[in-house]
């Protein structure tokens, strides 16, 4: 006789391999083969998984439409299924998927939509964090300060991408066919900043060397190698507006600052 965990691991094998199998000799008949009513289960498990896609990934859905996306979905479900029963979590992979999938291979923008969009869905469903208090770091010894070492606000993502990925999803979003077709694909690489704030989900395009001492600090470098990585007289009005702004929750004193040779290379 079968545990549990071996009956579980027989259903997922139909639901996610179409196997069968192994579940099917455990199932009643009662008028509908097996097979059928592990279909039920099967669709089900599709049409779920497709949705939760879709509400992730609206913009994606306009693009390609509702066939080819749910296509695309059943498929990606099935080479990625979900690894926990909270959906909200789920399409992490997804533009990675695109951008690998033959059949959206016309759409080059497409993955960087998709992970805009998934940087959007993360921002929303993050946790409620309180800012940084900054009379916490104004009570810091002057030469700590480049020990100092941020942690960014959940809500925050930062994407990189080929294409014009904010103003193709404003205008998808909108359905403004025309500001669509204004778009020049080829206007070079764009940094974007997306972060939740009182109104909702903002997405903010930044220069470069914004975008990498923003990047430095939210990826963990102390203050003073992110400054190292993006020196400049401006670094210290974009930290004290990133402060303002609430995009820090806390920080920590790293035990020392980072070789230069450590900086080269995180650049």
């Amino acid at each position: 006789m079968q545990s549990l965990r071996e009956l579980q691991c027989a259903v997922r094998r139909s639901l996610v391999e179409h196997d069968d199998g192994a579940a099917a000799v455990h199932i009643v008949s009662s008028g509908l083969a097996p097979e059928q009513r592990l279909a039920v289960y099967r669709n089900t498990f599709d049409g779920n998984l497709a949705n939760a896609l879709r509400l992730s990934f609206p913009a994606v859905h306009r693009l390609v439409g509702a066939e080819f996306f749910e296509g695309a979905a059943r498929i990606f479900a099935h080479q990625r299924p979900p690894c926990s029963a909270w959906l909200d979590e789920y399409g992490v992979e997804f533009p990675h998927f695109l951008a690998e999938f033959p059949q959206a291979a016309s759409l080059p923008y497409l993955p960087d939509v998709a992970r805009l969009e998934w940087a959007v869905t993360r921002a929303l469903h993050a946790p409620d964090v309180a800012p940084l208090d900054a009379q916490r770091l104004a009570a810091l010894d002057p030469a700590d300060h480049e020990r100092v070492r941020f942690i960014a606000d959940p809500t925050i993502s930062l994407v990189r991408a080929a294409y014009p990925a904010d103003a193709i999803w404003r205008a998808v979003l909108a359905q403004d066919d025309a500001a669509l077709g204004a778009i020049d694909l080829a206007m070079g690489t764009f940094t974007l900043l997306i972060e939740r704030r009182v109104m909702g989900v903002e997405v903010t395009r930044l220069d470069e060397r914004a975008w990498r001492f923003v990047e430095a600090l939210v990826s963990g470098l102390p203050l003073g190698a992110a400054l190292e990585v993006s020196p400049g007289p401006e670094t210290a009005s974009l930290l004290a507006e990133h402060i303002v702004a609430g995009r820090f929750v806390g920080f920590d004193l790293v035990e020392r600052a980072y070789p230069s040779v450590a900086l080269e290379n995180a650049s």
